[in-house]
């Protein structure tokens, strides 16, 4: 491929190990809050609720309260696996008859639905979807918890006090959004610098900080009056209030309405062990296609080598026939219950891992869905909101149309999986359409092959998420990408920070009271932090 990067350069973020509990997400601020948290007696749970306040804190285009997602459980006394399903929903009081079509030809953010006039749908209030990270997050502490509530916000509340870090990767994050940031007067005010993205200093000594106060004063309202004010107190009264002043749909009656729903995995049986994952309105279903593909595949299983141009065609054929099924049908509908046909655009969502000593684990997906989500951020809360509603068709008639209190759908799928001699894995990703393909390559990678952490996320993966076309990570093996151009509408891309080219996972791992874990090479500030 020909481009202005260097050949030579190599991309390398070692996997770390040990018999304390770790995690793994995609910032090291929030990784550090949860291993903190570990370190001083608490729960896997404990571990995630902390590193789920603190992401919205320092990755706040990504998800926080703001947003939904799911977390996938393994509580390891028991051996039970469940899933705490914490999706959006659309607000009850949406009028479908707001969001008229253009007429224009596409959308122009993930999903290539019909234009609607404004792009209602896509920035601003009327795109909010009523959020579920708090409920999610409440749902857990009941079931799990041994710390107290205020004491896992704690460490959200003292980054927010200290202000949003600025430095390069701040930069180029804040200017994909500074166009329709700059359209919301809080949004402005939180993010850019007299409407322009904010810029580090080259002085050693110099910082830049983004002030957080509403959000700090949000969080330590959460931490003392609990998460249900969120849903039903002064704060939901605040919330609702900005949204019906501006325009948007949610409700003091939706907010106080939403609750955490706690499911049954999908199990899925692969190589004489189980892949658990998230059910319905996710790419778990997917996923279970994906795998029963590779599992009576002769290219893969082979413990101890590495995947080769056979398993690499293996994998692309397995994900593009379940692609092709999984848009066959779509949306919060009887029989209907798979992820419609997302275009590619600026990865957004977050998604974590932890392990504590004892062995239980959560693999936790949290999204505002589109980069910035709504790019609306509440007035009197300092809350970023989502944009859920974009994961509606608005033409009538289809399974996934637009209506008020449907369900949204949602394309990310966090696992636990349980191999046959034993070993533990929680993995997951964010990047979109890109998720499916990059967790059922490191299951392959862990599961087929044996791969440690370490191996399997410096191996490189591909893509095919785009219908015909399979892009190919360039470290591939001449004979893989050879065999690869030959056999599809094959493309080459570079594991890169900006823009990224393939998913960025994370993962935890344990295998005979040792955990590991792991992230994401090539994005900077992930990491995975030993308690």
């Amino acid at each position: 491929m020909r481009d202005n990067f260097s050949n030579s350069q190599i991309i390398r973020k070692p996997a770390v190990s040990s018999a304390a509990g770790i995690v793994a997400a995609q910032h090291i601020g929030a990784a550090q809050a949860g291993a903190t948290v570990l370190a001083a007696g608490g729960d896997c749970v404990d571990a995630a609720i902390a590193t789920s306040f603190a992401l919205g804190v320092v990755e706040p285009w990504m998800s926080g309260l703001g947003g939904g997602g799911a977390m996938v459980l393994y509580r390891a006394r028991e051996k039970r696996f469940e899933v705490i399903d914490f999706g959006m929903r659309a607000p009850g009081g949406l009028r479908t008859a707001d969001f008229a079509l253009t007429g224009e030809g596409a959308a122009s953010d993930l999903f290539p639905w019909p234009r609607v006039a404004g792009d209602r749908n896509l920035h601003g209030p009327a795109a909010v979807a009523v959020p579920g990270v708090v409920a999610g997050m409440e749902a857990a502490h009941g079931r799990y918890a041994r710390m107290p509530w205020r004491d896992l916000l704690a460490p959200a509340i003292a980054l927010a006090a200290d202000g949003l870090l600025v430095d390069w990767f701040t930069t180029e994050l804040v200017a994909t959004g500074a166009p329709d940031l700059r359209r919301y007067a809080a949004s402005s005010q939180r993010f850019l610098i007299d409407g322009l993205p904010p810029v580090a200093m080259w002085g050693i000594r110099d910082q830049v900080r983004l002030p957080q106060p509403a959000l700090r004063s949000t969080l330590a309202t959460l931490a003392e009056c609990g998460a249900r004010d969120f849903y039903e107190g002064d704060l939901a009264r605040s919330m609702a209030a900005d949204m019906g002043r501006d325009g948007g749909y949610l409700s003091v009656a939706d907010l106080a309405a939403y609750r955490a729903v706690v499911r049954n995995p999908l199990t899925i049986p692969y190589r004489g062990g189980r892949v658990h994952a998230t059910p319905e309105l996710s790419a778990g279903p997917t996923l279970a296609h994906t795998l029963r593909l590779l599992e009576v595949n002769p290219a893969l299983a082979a413990p101890g080598a590495a995947p080769d141009a056979a398993a690499y065609i293996a994998y692309a054929e397995a994900l593009q026939a379940a692609y092709r099924e999984r848009l066959t049908g779509m949306g919060d509908a009887d029989g209907r219950r798979a992820l419609g046909a997302e275009h590619l655009a600026p990865a957004c969502t977050s998604h974590f891992n932890v392990v504590d000593r004892e062995g239980n684990m959560a693999a936790v997906t949290q999204t505002l869905l589109s980069i910035f989500g709504s790019k609306y951020t509440l007035p009197g809360s300092g809350i970023l909101m989502n944009n859920g509603i974009m994961w509606f068709d608005p033409e009538a008639g289809g399974p996934n149309s637009l209506a008020p209190g449907r369900r949204c759908l949602t394309n990310y799928t966090p696992v636990i999986a349980e191999a046959a001699d034993g070993r533990m894995l929680a993995v997951g990703a964010s990047g979109g359409r890109r998720i499916l393909p990059a967790v059922a390559q490191l299951l392959s990678f862990t599961l087929d092959y044996g791969m440690d952490l370490d191996t399997a996320f410096h191996t490189p993966r591909l893509d095919a998420s785009e219908g015909a076309t399979v892009i190919g990570d360039v470290r591939m093996a001449p004979e893989v990408r050879a065999a690869l151009g030959s056999k599809f509408d094959y493309l080459e891309a570079r594991v890169q920070t900006m823009p990224m080219k393939f998913a960025c996972p994370s993962a935890v791992a344990r295998q005979g009271g040792i955990n590991s874990g792991a992230t994401e090479i090539a994005q900077p500030w992930a990491d995975a932090v030993v308690a």
